[in-house]
This record gives C-alpha cells, structure tokens and sequence, in this order.
C-alpha cells in the first residue's frame, strides 16, 4: 500500500506533530524504461517518471498533498488558486478530502475539458477570469493577501514546492542515483526547482554522487524564459504550460545554471510529434505538456547532442485523459465500422494489413 507522499518523506517535508497525515494516494510513480525510443535516438539508458498515475492525473498532486496539509495545520479554512487546469483540479480533490472550501480561478476558455470537469467534480467553486493565466495568478494573489482565511496554494507557496522534491527522491530511490540529465516542462517553473532542490538535498546528504543537467522545455509560444521576456498572449496546443511569466522563473534559472542544463523551446509541431510517438512507441499517453519533455530531447539528438553513454529521465508530468480532445490532432486510422458479422470483420482486418 502506498503510504503517500507526506508519510514516505516525513523527514525531509515541513511536517509537525500538529500536520494532518492526509493522503489520497499520492507518489510512489512509476519509473519505466524506453523500449523504443531509447534506441531509436540513441540513447544509453532513457526512463518516463509517470507523475500521470497520481490521483488525480498529475504531478501537482505531491506539492498539493503538503500545501493542503499545512493549510488545515494553520486552522485555514479555504483554499485558492489560479490555474491552467492541473492545479485546480488537484487543489478541489485534496480540499474535498480535507473538508475545505476550495476557489479556483482559470482563464475563460483556456482549460481542457477533462480538467475542468475534475474541478467540478470535486465540488470546487471555479471562477473564469476574462484573460489569461498570469492574470488569474495576479488576482489569485491579491486576493490572498487582501480576504482572510484564503491558503493560496499555487507554486508560489513554499510547501507545494518542497511536496514536489519527492519525485527527485524517488527517481534516485528508484536507480541507485541521480541521472546525468532530466528533460521537464516548464510553465509556472515550480516543478524545475522542486526537482533541482530534490537532487541537491539527495546529493548532500550522500544518497546521489552526481547531479543531473536540468533541462526545461518551454512551447515556443509560450517561451519568457527562453525569450528572456514575459509573453503577454502566450499560445500553445500544450496548455498546462500555457504561461506568459512563470512566478518561478529566477528560480528556473538558477536551476539551470548551477546544473549546466538548459531551458529550450519546442515548436507545437515538435510537441505533437512527441505526442503521437509516446502512445505507439511507448504505450504511454500523456498530455501535450508532458510531451514537450520528450520533443526537447528529441530535438537535442537529432541536432547532435551525443547521448549514448547518459542515463536520461523524462518527466511526464500529466496523463493523456486529462486532455482527450488534443488527441484529435494526431494523424492516427480513424474507427472503421462494419456489420456485426465475423467474416465482415475478418475481411476489413485483412484488407487493412500493411495500410
């Protein structure tokens, strides 16, 4: 039984003896190794941490577990946040199974449908703001700091970021040590310092002997880093990383630079591409944002980047359900539909080999 997230890491997370121990089942993902893409690019050892098989379909479930926790510690009585979907339904699932108010706060007709109807679900009160995300943060931050008993718990605060280090410590858990690069995507670029804090503290207390390379990936429509600009309209087909001013973006640097990584930007061509062949390579469906990962070192490979003797982690940060409709943009066979007859069926099966 997986004992979650707060439980498993209790040592190394900002827990008390006042801090609930809530948990719906968080952490302790999967770690799976490539069967096809690994050779295919060349690679020495390629492995997918599958953060989509937390609850409630993604990485922010770890962070979200410890903001909660410290929420209900602090006698807070509501929860908030802004969001391009992932957060807020984390946020309404770990509210409802803590018996909080939650609020969310989404930019109007931004949010994938699957997300959306996870917020729902889980009884949250959801708030469209007419503009984009960095707006609904704004708002989300004001707002937190002007009404009492609000717990903001986007990036911004400190306990989501040290929830997400876990994954770091369950990737050197999981392999002996550290990888020599991690490929992330980066939107509000919480997850890029949680992880970067995560092998550090590992790597300090001496259960990694080596640091990886961090390495973001940015939609190019959506790229402030990489532009070293805030993008004020940012568009991309990868919408949980659809954010125009990450509000970790120093932090995202700094990760970068002490890692001699890098933090790249991926068309939504590349993007689609890495989505398609995750499923049919793989037999992994996620998100289009998890799929930038995967694009930003397919990019590096076939520009060059020798990566035949590194041990390499993608993050896939969200699953595929989340976002059902992108899937549509993939050019796959179409259902094929035939009369309820077996020699039918055979005839359409046999005609469609080698198509």
């Amino acid at each position: 039984m997986n004992p979650g997230a707060l439980v498993r890491y209790a040592d190394r997370l900002p827990i008390t003896e006042a801090t609930p121990a809530l948990t719906i089942g968080e952490g302790g993902t999967p770690l799976v190794r490539s069967r096809n893409l690994e050779g295919g690019f060349g690679i020495g050892a390629l492995y997918f941490k599958l953060e989509g098989c937390n609850p409630t379909g993604s990485f922010k479930d770890r962070g979200m577990v410890v903001a909660v926790a410290k929420a209900m510690e602090d006698g807070m009585s509501r929860l908030l946040c802004a969001s391009t979907g992932n957060t807020s339904a984390s946020a309404a699932a770990y509210g409802a199974a803590a018996g909080l108010e939650t609020v969310v706060l989404v930019p109007e007709g931004s949010i994938a449908p699957g997300k959306m109807s996870q917020a729902v679900a889980y009884g949250a009160r959801v708030v469209t703001i007419q503009g984009n995300f960095d707006d609904a943060l704004r708002i989300a931050r004001e707002l937190a700091d002007y009404a009492e008993r609000f717990a903001l718990v986007n990036s911004v605060n400190p306990h989501r970021i040290a929830g997400q280090k876990t994954a770091a410590f369950e990737i050197v858990d999981d392999l002996g040590d550290a990888p020599d690069c991690l490929f992330i995507p980066v939107g509000n670029a919480g997850n890029i310092t949680a992880y970067w804090a995560g092998f550090r503290e590992y790597a300090q207390d001496g259960e990694a002997t080596r640091l990886p390379r961090m390495m973001g990936v940015q939609a190019a429509g959506a790229a402030p880093i990489v532009n070293g600009a805030p993008v004020p309209n940012p568009e991309t087909v990868a919408s949980a990383i659809r954010i125009g001013n990450p509000a970790n973006w120093a932090r995202a640097v700094a990760a970068r630079d002490e890692s001699g990584g890098a933090i790249d930007a991926v068309s939504d061509d590349e993007i689609l591409e890495a989505y398609g062949l995750l499923p049919a390579a793989e037999g992994i469906f996620c998100e289009p944002a998890s799929a930038a990962a995967v694009a930003g070192l397919i990019k590096r490979a076939r520009a060059g980047e020798d990566f035949s003797g590194s041990c390499v982690v993608c993050v896939i940060t969200g699953a595929g359900l989340k976002d059902a409709p992108a899937a549509e943009r993939l050019a796959v066979r179409p259902p094929e539909s035939v009369p309820p007859d077996v020699e039918a069926v055979a005839r359409l099966i046999e005609r469609g080999q080698g198509a």
